[in-house]
C-alpha cells in the first residue's frame, strides 16, 4: 500500500522525469511510477539524481548529506529514495 509520502515522491520524481523529456518508453514507464522501478529505466542518470535530490530537498526543508556518486550507488530506485527521506524525516521528528 502507497502513504502518503511514498505517494508524494513519486509525485516529485514524475514531475522531474516529465520535464526532462524522454522517448515514449519512458513515458510509459512514469505512468505506472511505482516503489520498484528503477532510476535507469526512467532515464535517470547521476545529475538527474542530483536534481530528484534537490527537488526533494526543498519540497520538505531537508538537507541530505552525500555527493552525487554515493547517492548513485545507495539509490537504485524510487523505493530506496522514499526509505532514505523517511529516515531523514524521522530522525528530524
Amino acid at each position: 500500500m502507497v502513504d502518503q509520502l511514498e505517494s508524494e515522491i513519486i509525485g516529485i520524481i514524475k514531475n522531474r522525469v516529465e520535464s526532462e523529456g524522454g522517448d515514449g518508453e519512458t513515458a510509459l514507464i512514469v505512468g505506472d511510477l511505482t516503489a520498484a522501478t528503477e532510476l535507469t529505466a526512467l532515464g535517470v542518470d547521476s545529475l538527474g539524481l542530483a536534481d530528484i535530490i534537490w527537488d526533494v530537498e526543498q519540497a520538505y526543508g531537508i538537507r541530505i548529506e552525500m555527493n552525487t556518486a554515493e547517492a548513485w550507488s545507495d539509490l537504485q530506485n524510487v523505493g530506496d529514495i522514499v526509505g532514505a527521506i523517511r529516515g531523514l524525516l524521522t530522525k528530524g521528528a
